[in-house]
């Protein structure tokens, strides 16, 4: 992972995916958001829909980044930054390396299934054909925290 700090567009951009992954959650989705940036404006946000949809693939990251390439109008997003509310999934994680994400910055580790350094390690992985910069740990409290509360919430309730 790199070793990269997390720089104030990096917190403002974190600020709207954790807006995102409040309204999942009011939605009874996981809490997760994305955000996809292109030179610090916003081209594409969403949280995650597998609940509303039925579709396993409708994480916030995948769907932000298909709305991403057809803003942009290319599949390939080198110039974009993804930043996410938790570290993103193996699927995740290979759609932004399908996608030639530029840089991903990401909140909350998830040590069961991150895929950008905590589990797997795809965005850096020399076997590919493309690698991403990763910044880790923006806002990482807020977006552990929704997530800590949401499935609370489950187990209670």
């Amino acid at each position: 992972m790199s070793a990269e700090q997390p720089d104030q567009d990096d917190d403002r951009l974190m600020g709207v995916a954790l807006d995102e992954a409040r309204a999942a959650a009011e939605a009874g989705e996981v809490p997760v958001g994305a955000v996809v940036a292109v030179e610090g404006r916003i081209v594409a946000r969403r949280g995650n829909e597998r609940e509303r949809t039925g579709d396993p693939t409708a994480h916030a990251e995948v769907l932000a980044l298909r709305d991403a390439a057809a803003v942009v109008g290319d599949r390939r997003l080198r110039a974009a930054t993804l930043v996410v509310t938790l570290e993103p999934c193996p699927m995740c994680a290979g759609a932004a390396w399908a996608a030639q994400v530029g840089r991903i910055a990401f909140g909350a580790h998830d040590p069961r299934a991150g895929a950008t350094g905590s589990l797997y390690n795809l965005a850096v992985d020399p076997r590919l054909n493309h690698t991403s910069e990763v910044t880790s740990g923006v806002r990482a409290e807020e977006a552990a925290a929704l997530l800590t509360a949401f499935f609370a919430a489950r187990r209670d309730g």
